[in-house]
């Protein structure tokens, strides 16, 4: 077991490089796809419960006695990257694109943050807690949000269902919180600070099970429909960045740790739950520009960890133990 650990422990070092690594590794084994498709619900609820095994609740119960910071926060996530979209959306006509690109984009708006964001900010250095807080809030909320967010962005052409969602999010939030403390609890939080590495190990393994599942058909589109999958990928690109770009102008009250942090969230949604709720009902473009908005979610992260020292010269004290 020890060594298991050890070899966790060396991945979570370079957990920024893994996530690039497997986005790549994901194109380059598409035979094994379909096999890991049905893994992408576990690998979501075994991250989550990853994430908060290793966080600081002290500091989460902290920030929670701040509610209109956190309150601020949480509209950010919710509203800004819906609105951005919405008026992009508008701007180009939603009947000049392809209405696979239009599903994807509406089910960006409407996902909550991407639970990563936290465990993305603990590898660069930053203290993730008022991020995990805002993301949790945001993903609870998702239930009764994100119908009105996909409807504002795409209409009626998004069958969102309500009921579905929220037991969905019942189960792998509720669930993993309670799987996690039960495992702080028996464990210990001092044994699970200390091997707070192999954590971060085990969700860039994580990672990589969910890239391979995800990538499923990309190969074959990426050969068949090259201009289809540039125009995805620019789409996914350019909300990501627009988003980055957005946060770090409108939110100058934020330390530059969580600008940089929160710009990240607002573009790398968890689009995931959303694709897994619609089912079979997800057209076959939308689920390939869900493949290729992993892309953005997997390369940002080495993205700011090369960014990070000129845009947050002093970095903030870590989570304790991080």
């Amino acid at each position: 077991m020890n060594r298991l650990l050890d070899v966790l422990a060396l991945i979570g070092r370079y957990g920024t490089q893994g996530f690039v690594a497997s986005i790549f590794l994901g194109l380059a084994l598409p035979g094994f796809a379909a096999t890991a498709r049905p893994l992408l619900s576990a690998c979501i609820f075994t991250f989550i419960t990853l994430t908060f095994a290793r966080a600081d609740l002290s500091i989460i119960r902290r920030i929670l006695r701040q509610p209109r910071r956190l309150a601020i926060a949480c509209l950010w996530l919710i509203g800004a990257p819906a609105l951005l979209i919405a008026a992009a959306l508008t701007l180009a006509g939603r009947d000049s694109l392809d209405p696979g690109m239009v599903l994807g984009l509406a089910i960006i708006a409407a996902a909550p943050p991407i639970l990563s964001g936290s465990a993305v900010a603990a590898l660069l250095g930053i203290e993730p807690s008022l991020l995990l807080s805002a993301t949790v809030i945001t993903t609870v909320l998702a239930p009764a949000i994100s119908p009105f967010l996909a409807d504002l962005v795409a209409g009626a052409a998004v069958p969102l269902d309500r009921s579905a969602l929220a037991l969905r999010l019942a189960v792998f939030i509720g669930g993993a919180i309670a799987v996690a403390l039960l495992g702080r609890w028996a464990i210990g939080e001092e044994k699970l600070l200390a091997r707070r590495r192999s954590i971060d190990g085990a969700g860039v393994v994580c990672y990589f099970i969910f890239a391979v599942a995800a990538m499923d058909g990309v190969t074959y589109a990426i050969m068949t429909r090259p201009l289809v999958v540039a125009a995805f990928l620019a789409a996914a690109f350019a909300v990501s960045l627009a988003c980055l770009l957005l946060t770090w102008v409108a939110l100058r009250w934020m330390t530059p740790g969580d600008r940089l942090m929160f710009g990240y969230a607002s573009g790398q949604r968890n689009m995931g739950l959303l694709i897994a709720t619609l089912g079979a009902s997800v057209p076959e473009t939308t689920f390939l520009f869900f493949a290729l908005a992993q892309f953005p979610i997997y390369l940002m992260p080495q993205i700011l960890r090369s960014a990070a020292p000129a845009l947050v010269p002093q970095q903030e004290p870590p989570v304790a133990g991080s």
